[in-house]
């Protein structure tokens, strides 16, 4: 299993860190997903593909890049 870290971006509230850590683990491959909204970051566990990892963020309006 791999540690996946993004930067998520557009964060402002719990609901936000709750919507992106939902969609993070909807990922095939994800098994956990830990999201910090300071300073705005996920780290991932499991072996998703990046860039699903990043479209899934954008699909609930926030941008996402890996670290």
């Amino acid at each position: 299993m791999s540690e996946i870290k993004l930067k998520i971006t557009g964060m402002t509230c719990g609901h936000c860190v709750s919507a992106a850590t939902k969609a993070l683990e909807k990922v095939p491959g994800v098994e956990k997903a830990e999201v910090t909204l300071k300073p705005g970051a996920a780290v991932v566990h499991g072996d998703a593909p990046v860039a699903a990892l990043i479209a899934a963020v954008a699909e609930e309006g926030y941008e996402a890049e890996q670290e």
